[in-house]
């Protein structure tokens, strides 16, 4: 009999951060261990539910009895199973006993070659499992392997999970399955919501779950479902206005409520003189509400909340939310009033109390490098080096704000506000906001130069600094973001695009720091670190894995040039002449690994072959138009000018010994090919290419 198989465990709050995860994590490994057992086909469907209060499992077509398994099993070499006589050996006997196989079977057992020796094989019928002698078994698996970081016990047993669980459903079809799962006894019987349902509710049918729970318990099991219908409320009610990027607040404030009901607030205009990203932050992380913009961007007094609770009159929940966000925006205006009675540049000399890292100082130290790096850098780039400096002088004060010690993720934003405030240059409020950024994949990156040199100078004073005390990130560990660090970095030489040089960068970050602070290799080995995050920034963008190890093989210095150089690879490798000179190329450079020293430049009048006279004469007048086109950046038409000596290296390779037993001759061959690896490796290592 095939039937729907419902599980649902009944729990106290979950956490809602984790709740989708749960959900999905459960129904995928009972899905799993379902097919193991072949209690359902691999193609059945399987819908997941998740509410506060419950992870629930519905897959269609489940099996009471999986079909039986036809097995054959190899018991011994048939020397070892019988005697000279043919008679069954005790070692055949005791197999046959531990294994529950009578000894009437002997005479149905197969014989047959297994390698060089005979071997006696047994085959028989094993029953399918039964469903419900293993549905149990296999939730309280998939309960067991779910990501939890942190269980809990409840009550006086042993038994552990994320929340307290008080409820287990296991339907197949309208029969109840038996079986115990962290203690719970299963049954038919769930809850409805906790406070507009009705209590206990029987599902007669695990095909009438959601319908059950929907139409009689005031609850909307399904989290997809429930996330679509908060989303289409939440826009009806703003109507013109628009949430502020709610995506993350939805899927949260989803797994809070079980009937969702939208309803609208204010809040007094007076608050709107703080900046809006600190009443957004307050109304979005610490009531979950959802604050509302105007077309141009511009918050309004209002705000959404969504309710787990359903009224005739709304009014005091909305007044009461209302009440709650007044104070913490009170809290925000008075924050915000009392940092500005300080300017930030008082604030910075202050950074000497606070500790950085205990190998490399406090945060005014670790400014004063900063700031001597944005400079050179601003310099570098034809910026303001003042303003860079000023920046980087200011860019951390507001670490010592009211305000950001309330709201950490507004460190920078509030810098660029206190700034302003304080008569400073707009060039060095922007500075102060920007020299955070990227702060994500994705994120925006520094606006102008200024911002990108102190941007450029934080990243670089942490990734030398935390590298070089040993802090390097291994497996999925990295506490202090350097991945992400040096991800940044490279968005902004490739994409704003910035004509550095990396390996300067990093020296100039390294002599920022005491001579004794770090070892002097450490602006290689971070340079080293840093290829690697561009190979993966690389294939992100869709290179493949020979094309970006032709151009990081050769450890770029100018990482704004690699993108122009991956290009014109790309180019290059769909020319009918790439794959012959990718071959001739990597022999060229095997070659040169074995040989002794060569010589500078090919002489002409060494030659003996017409091959490699003709070899010479086409590098020769490649070298200069090649030459120039690299130096323009011209990087694509630079390699489409190599394809062209392709003949010529065929000819060589087909008619010259490029290991001539004379000295002279190997050498200027060596010297030859030196100069056309040379001259055909500018771009990229094109031996790399598949």
């Amino acid at each position: 009999m095939q039937a729907t198989l419902l599980i649902e465990l009944l729990t106290e709050e979950l956490p809602p951060k984790s709740l989708e995860r749960l959900s999905l994590a459960l129904a995928k490994k009972i899905i799993q261990d379902l097919h193991a057992r072949q209690l359902v086909a691999d193609d059945a469907g399987c819908s997941w539910f998740a509410t506060p209060r419950r992870l629930a499992v519905q897959v269609m077509d489940v099996r009471d009895q999986a079909p039986d398994q036809a097995f054959t099993e190899k018991l011994m070499p048939v020397a070892v199973a019988f005697d000279g006589e043919g008679k069954p050996t005790q070692a055949l006997l005791k197999k046959l006993e531990a294994k529950g196989i009578s000894v009437e079977r002997i005479a149905s057992f197969e014989r047959r070659m297994d390698g060089k020796a005979e071997a006696l094989f047994y085959s028989d019928v094993k029953p399918g499992a039964q469903l419900a002698q293993v549905v149990a078994e296999i939730v309280a698996a998939a309960v067991k392997a779910l990501p939890i970081p942190k269980l809990m016990r409840w009550g006086d047993n042993e038994h552990q999970f994320v929340r307290p669980v008080h409820g287990l459903v296991m339907l197949h079809g309208a029969k109840v399955l038996p079986g115990e799962v962290l203690g719970i006894a299963s049954g038919k019987v769930t809850q409805g919501h906790r406070f507009m349902g009705p209590g206990a509710l029987t599902i007669n049918h695990a095909n009438n779950y959601e319908v059950i729970l929907e139409e009689h318990g005031m609850v909307m099991p399904s989290f997809l479902t429930r996330r679509a219908e908060i989303e289409m409320r939440l826009l009806l009610a703003a109507g013109a206005a628009q949430p502020v990027e709610y995506e993350a607040l939805l899927d949260e404030v989803t797994a809070l409520v079980e009937w969702p009901v939208v309803y609208t607030g204010q809040f007094d205009p007076a608050f709107l003189s703080v900046p809006q990203e600190c009443l957004i932050l307050s109304m979005k992380q610490h009531q979950k509400y959802f604050p509302l913009l105007d077309r141009e961007g511009k918050l309004l007094p209002k705000f959404l909340v969504v309710s787990n609770l359903k009224t005739a009159d709304p009014q005091h929940i909305i007044h009461g939310n209302e009440r709650v966000l007044r104070a913490r925006l009170s809290d925000a205006k008075f924050f915000f009033e009392q940092d500005q009675k300080t300017k930030l540049e008082t604030r910075t000399p202050k950074l000497a109390n606070v500790v950085y890292h205990n190998k490399l100082g406090t945060q005014l130290e670790r400014v004063t490098r900063i700031q001597k790096l944005a400079a050179e850098i601003a310099l570098q780039l034809g910026a303001n080096s003042e303003h860079a400096a000023r920046a980087a002088y200011l860019c951390k004060a507001d670490l010592l704000t009211d305000m950001v010690g309330e709201f950490p993720e507004l460190q920078g934003l509030m810098g660029q506000y206190y700034a302003r405030l304080d008569g400073e240059p707009e060039a060095v409020a922007q500075a102060i906001e920007a020299h955070y950024r990227p702060r994500f994949a994705g994120d925006d990156l520094p606006a102008d130069n200024i911002g990108a040199a102190v941007a450029l100078a934080d990243k670089l004073d942490t990734l030398v600094g935390i590298y070089g005390v040993g802090l390097i990130p291994t497996g999925d560990k990295d506490p202090f973001g350097l991945r992400r660090l040096a991800l940044g970095v490279l968005r902004m030489l490739i994409e704003m695009p910035l004509p550095l040089d990396l390996v300067q960068l990093l020296q100039l970050a390294r002599a920022q720091f005491g001579a004794e602070q770090l070892a002097d290799s450490v602006a290689l080995d971070v340079h080293g670190f840093m290829q690697e995050r561009l190979k993966h920034y690389l294939r992100e963008r869709g290179f493949e894995p020979d094309e970006i190890e032709a151009v990081v093989s050769q450890s770029p210095a100018r990482i704004d040039l690699v993108m122009p150089r991956m290009e014109a690879v790309r180019e290059f490798k769909a020319l009918p002449e790439a794959e012959a000179l990718a071959s001739a190329n990597k022999r060229i450079q095997n070659i040169l690994k074995k040989a002794e020293a060569v010589a500078q430049a090919p002489d002409l009048a060494l030659f003996t072959e017409d091959a490699e006279r003709a070899l010479f004469e086409a590098v020769t007048q490649l070298a200069p138009v090649v030459n120039s086109l690299v130096a323009n950046e011209d990087y694509t038409d630079a390699l489409r000018e190599l394809a062209g000596v392709r003949a010529q290296v065929d000819r060589f390779f087909d008619q010259v010994m490029v290991m001539a037993e004379e000295p002279l001759i190997r050498h200027n061959r060596l010297a030859l090919l030196k100069a056309l690896g040379d001259l055909m490796n500018q771009v990229a290592d094109i031996s790399k290419l598949a």
